[in-house]
């Protein structure tokens, strides 16, 4: 594995302009008095940071990494990442318990999954979420998503011959969320996939994408994770497809960037399966037949690491290509969880403000269901507001006539 100097790519900070546009885009500093903002925390502290580490602030814990400064900012500089590297190298704080286990999710949902039946309704009572609220720091507002006791690779292990019947084949990473919460996610991905006439394949090994491990300071583990799924999307072969923003986010812009692993040339490989599909049909290589009995309206929320990515476009213009669905896309506004962020006890309150203004919009349009394509958005707005939400392929799958559309590419 090739790894940058320092294990960290170069900095770009003397690119701000000093503008403070970033500080004005950013939902922490609009509810934080604490938190210094992305301007001094980023650019501005990297400077001083440079020249005498203990000039490093704790307060920059409170970023969400959300990257919406980044998204504003006019010379594309990386302050989000700038934030994050400084906390990776100068920061003092060791993780704790309840970090360690937010942020090893292979670990937490094997054993989870294994008995679901008895961790699902156990995390729902008081006294537990008072006793994690107590001695573990997880805030005792949080609804913890539930998880699954079948998992999507036992699903997929059933069924792994038939895919290998097709000519054209695509990879999946489905992540920790499909596999341990949601594997009727990865089933309809499946099924989508093999409707346009592709086999999947997974990556023969898999971790977690690491996102959470890089949020709370596991970055070791959070490099050998990286390593290994680069070196299994190299064996690939083909093109990786996700179901998650911030998994792809988190492999194609932070494995280089935060933990200095060159991933350039397999970084086009990966992308968001809605993308790959909308390219597909925007070429006139696949056609999606949708039911004709649909009468359904959904609000679109934009997730910030989509956002960052600037692929938000993929999933609305699928969505709009169903007839009989009214799609309301919604004002980019964080959702204000940020991952492990908000299950923590010191940040719950912050996490609800941020969020808030998403939450108002929701209820302004007063939708059917919610469609977003980060599994952790899904959580906040499902237990903040009492709306439905669904990933844009659940969707789609939902509303495909499977056997039409697959007439339509055989």
């Amino acid at each position: 594995m090739t790894y940058k100097s320092d294990n960290i790519s170069p900095n770009n900070f003397e690119e701000c302009i000093k503008c403070t546009i970033c500080t004005a885009y950013c939902p922490v500093s609009a509810v934080n008095p604490s938190y210094p903002g992305p301007k001094q925390a980023g650019p501005d502290g990297e400077r001083y940071r440079l020249k005498k580490p203990s000039f490093y602030d704790e307060a920059l814990k409170y970023c969400l990494n959300c990257k919406r400064c980044e998204v504003a900012c006019p010379s594309g500089v990386r302050v989000g990442d700038i934030i994050q590297s400084a906390r990776i190298r100068y920061g003092k704080t060791r993780p704790s318990l309840r970090d360690r286990l937010l942020a090893d999710t292979d670990f937490v949902g094997t054993l989870s999954s294994a008995f679901a039946p008895i961790v699902n309704p156990t995390l729902r009572t008081r006294p537990v979420k008072a006793l994690m609220h107590s001695v573990l720091g997880v805030d005792s507002h949080r609804q913890f998503p539930a998880y699954s006791s079948s998992r999507f690779t036992s699903w997929y292990r059933r069924h792994k011959q038939e895919q290998e019947k097709y000519t054209r084949h695509v990879a999946y990473f489905h992540g920790c969320y499909v596999e341990y919460n949601n594997p009727a996610l990865g089933i309809d991905f499946v099924k989508i996939m093999n409707a346009l006439g592709f086999g999947v394949r997974l990556l023969d090994k898999e971790r977690c994408c690491g996102v959470a491990k890089i949020a709370n300071g596991l970055i070791d583990k959070a490099r050998r994770d990286a390593e290994i799924n680069i070196e299994s999307i190299r064996r690939a072969d083909c093109p990786v497809l996700t179901t998650s923003s911030t998994c792809t986010l988190t492999m194609r812009e932070e494995y280089p960037h935060l933990l200095g692993i060159d991933n350039s040339d397999v970084r086009e490989s990966i992308q968001l399966a809605v993308r790959f599909i909308f390219s597909l049909i925007d070429r006139g290589e696949a056609k999606l037949v949708f039911r004709n009995d649909i009468n359904e309206t959904i609000a679109y929320h934009t997730p910030c690491h989509m956002s960052r990515l600037g692929w938000a476009i993929y999933p609305i213009s699928l969505l709009k290509m169903i007839p009989g669905l009214t799609l309301r896309v919604l004002p980019q506004n964080c959702c204000g969880i940020a991952g492990t962020y908000g299950f923590k006890k010191e940040n719950y309150e912050v996490s609800q403000q941020i969020g808030q203004k998403l939450f108002d919009s929701i209820a302004e349009f007063n939708p059917g269901s919610v469609a977003t394509d980060c599994e952790t958005c899904k959580w906040q707005i499902e237990m903040s507001t009492p709306y439905k939400v669904e990933n844009p392929i659940s969707i789609l799958a939902r509303m495909i006539d499977f056997e039409k559309t697959r007439l339509a590419n055989s």
